[in-house]
């Protein structure tokens, strides 16, 4: 480069300009990962509340949804078949022990929750079914800017004794 002086304000502008980029990436992937909890909290507070009106929403409607070593199809059919049959039954669901990693990449976000669940039976209150359970999800942002299930399975074992 014939003119060094040149080179070395192009050089630092470029530097600036990567360094700012930098710094605005986490706060965007941050924010990001903050939105997809929030589509894991809705879904998880519809299902506290016995009820799962309006969560269709949250999922793409080609979804997958498996659970226990089910393929349970799209999430229309497991909560219609599945998930809304079996709330009928619950005089309570509540989650404890919550835990949610998320990792977002580019339109597509990479979910793992874990959580110890509590379910009372109208049947038999007296003996609640305490499990510990585990959720992988993919979401993925819509046209909308909304993020969406794609898919989701999860599994649930009695809690381990405690030593």
């Amino acid at each position: 480069m014939k003119n060094p002086a040149a080179f070395t304000v192009l050089a630092t502008v470029l530097g600036l300009v990567s360094t700012t980029a930098r710094a605005q990436a986490p706060a965007a992937s941050r924010a990001e990962e903050a939105a997809v909890k929030n589509v894991l909290r809705q879904y998880q507070q519809a299902i506290e509340k016995l009820d799962t009106t309006g969560t269709s929403r949250l999922f793409v409607a080609s979804s997958q949804v498996v659970e226990s070593g089910g393929v349970e199809g799209t999430y229309h059919h497991y909560a219609a078949h599945h998930l809304g049959p079996e709330l009928s039954e619950f005089s309570a669901f509540t989650f404890s022990d919550y835990k949610a990693a998320v990792q977002v990449d580019g339109p597509y976000a990479f979910a793992t929750e874990t959580y110890t669940y509590t379910i009372g039976l109208k049947k038999d209150a007296k003996t609640p079914i305490v499990r510990r359970g585990v959720a992988t999800s993919v979401l993925r942002k819509n046209a909308a800017g909304q993020w969406q299930f794609l898919s989701t399975h999860s599994s649930a074992r009695a809690p381990r004794p405690k030593k």
